[in-house]
C-alpha cells in the first residue's frame, strides 16, 4: 500500500515478461498494467498487418492524437448541433500510435504470465504475493551480470 494509505498501487509501464510481474509485486504493488503485451493479441482492437516481413498489429493510446480525432469526429456525427469544424487546435495528444509484434491470442499470453508468476513465488519461496513481497530481497547485479543470467552461447529457436 501506498506510503501507508489504503491506496492500492499499480505498476504501470514497462511490463514485458512473467518476471516483470514478479518483480513489480515482490517490490509492494497490487496490481501491474500489461498494456504492449496485450495490445499485440488477436482480441484487441485492431487490425494484424506486415510490416518488415513480420506480423505487428498497429495501436494507438487512447489520449493519442488519432484516437484523440476519432472521438471528436464520432461526437461531432452524434450531436447534430455541433460546429461543422472540429476545432483540432484544441486536441491535446498524450499518447502514441504505433506497431507491436502480434502474439496471437490473450489466452495464451495469460497462460505464459501465469506460469511464470507462480514460478517466480517458487523461486523466492513464497506461496501467496503476500508472502513474496514480506520476503523479497532485491539485489544488483552487474551489465556483465545480466547478459550470464540469460540464454547464451547458443542459437534461440
Amino acid at each position: 500500500r501506498s506510503a501507508g494509505f489504503a491506496l492500492p498501487v499499480i505498476a504501470d509501464g514497462g511490463i514485458k515478461t512473467s518476471g516483470d510481474v514478479v518483480k513489480a509485486l515482490a517490490a509492494g504493488a497490487d496490481s501491474v498494467m500489461i498494456g504492449s503485451l496485450f495490445a499485440g493479441c488477436e482480441e484487441a482492437p485492431g487490425s494484424p498487418v506486415i510490416r518488415d516481413g513480420q506480423k505487428v498489429k498497429v495501436v494507438r493510446g487512447m489520449a493519442s492524437l488519432g484516437a484523440a480525432m476519432a472521438r471528436r469526429l464520432a461526437e461531432q456525427e452524434q450531436d447534430e448541433s455541433a460546429e461543422s469544424q472540429v476545432d483540432w487546435d484544441k486536441v491535446v495528444p498524450e499518447g502514441v500510435e504505433a506497431v507491436v509484434p502480434y502474439r496471437g491470442h490473450v489466452q495464451e499470453i495469460v497462460y505464459q504470465l501465469v506460469g511464470g508468476l507462480r514460478s517466480g513465488l517458487s523461486y523466492g519461496g513464497a506461496r501467496t504475493i503476500k508472502q513474496l513481497q514480506e520476503h523479497a530481497e532485491f539485489i544488483e547485479i552487474s551489465a556483465a551480470g545480466v547478459r550470464e543470467s540469460n540464454s547464451h552461447d547458443v542459437r534461440r529457436l
